[in-house]
């Protein structure tokens, strides 16, 4: 039956994040696109986040600010799928293990570090893949396996360190984007659940999820810009020296030194309005979503158990 718990947490999760992710794919586009530059302040192509925007609609490409979507919806769905369902079953396994009713912070903390990290590394070919084609230049977005392919198989796990440092170091578990608004969430939906209450409301939900969210884009947001210039497209592939540059240039050391020397210190912090914007309608979105279909989810897949049992019953019985 824990198994079966999983599951459903992890259906309805994964559900959630396909629904929000596609509902805010053009703000993630020109979020992304908005982060991946880095240039003096006199020789910035973006100077606001609407730029972005309006660059696709004055060259006739609206519809390119859903490249990659595809992707992004793959992506989305097998790490919200692999995290929800490694965290209710390393969450049910402590409790196992330690013979408690209850899990305290810190146990949780760690609990959700270690589905962070596995969704980290099964997701991170995808994660790079989505982010090169919302980076090119609009309408010359590649396909997912010609973008997969275009260096060796490392450069598709481009950014997984980062990834990891966001979701295990103990330095920063408190602010990890990849996990605290699920912790953060629980604790206060425990508190908030009162009586034979089943569900928080929809709109508390959405507040939950958007004040953790908050906190963790704020505290980790110069590690997730990094990420993002590591993974952008080139705007110009076919020149052999951007290329042996980018090869030099998209590491951590690299990506810092390149916003410290063009943008300055507040360069960390560039389009983090942008990620607050996205990150925290998302999660909140995410989270509302999934608090009102979990229920229906689980009678889903009970019903689909049920029918399974009953036909191998009858298959034995002849």
């Amino acid at each position: 039956m824990g198994d079966f718990e999983s599951l459903s947490e992890a259906t309805s999760g994964a559900i959630g994040s396909l629904l929000s992710t596609t509902i805010l794919y053009p703000l993630d586009t020109c979020k992304t696109k908005y982060q991946a530059e880095v240039r003096a302040h006199g020789q910035r192509r973006y100077r606001h986040l609407s730029d972005v925007l309006w660059e696709a609609i004055s060259n006739g490409q609206f519809l390119s600010l859903y490249q990659g979507l595809g992707t992004k919806n793959l992506q989305s769905f097998i790490s919200q799928f692999v995290y929800f369902y490694g965290y209710s079953y390393f969450k049910r396994l402590y409790l196992e293990k330690s013979g408690s009713k209850k899990i305290g912070t810190k146990a949780n903390l760690l609990v959700a570090a270690a589905a962070g990290a596995c969704t980290a590394i099964a997701t991170q070919p995808l994660d790079t893949a989505s982010s090169r084609m919302q980076t090119s230049a609009f309408g010359k977005s590649k396909g997912l396996w010609d973008t997969l392919t275009e260096g060796d198989w490392s450069n598709a796990f481009d950014g997984l360190g980062i990834s990891l440092l966001l979701t295990s170091n103990p330095a920063i578990q408190v602010g990890v984007t990849g996990f605290i608004k699920y912790t953060v969430f629980d604790q206060l939906k425990l508190k908030l659940l009162k009586g034979n209450q089943a569900s928080l409301s929809a709109f508390t939900a959405f507040l939950l999820g958007a004040l953790s969210k908050s906190i963790a884009t704020c505290l980790t947001y110069p590690a997730i810009r990094c990420k993002v210039m590591i993974q952008s497209a080139e705007a110009d592939e076919n020149n052999h020296k951007k290329k042996a540059k980018r090869k030099a240039s998209k590491t951590l050391s690299g990506v810092v030194f390149a916003i410290w020397r063009k943008e300055g210190v507040t360069g960390f912090f560039k389009g983090l309005h942008a990620q607050i914007l996205k990150t925290v309608l998302s999660s909140a979105l995410l989270l509302m979503i999934k608090e009102k279909i979990a229920a229906t989810t689980w009678v889903v897949l009970l019903a689909i158990r049920r029918s399974l049992l009953a036909q191998n019953g009858r298959l034995k019985s002849a």
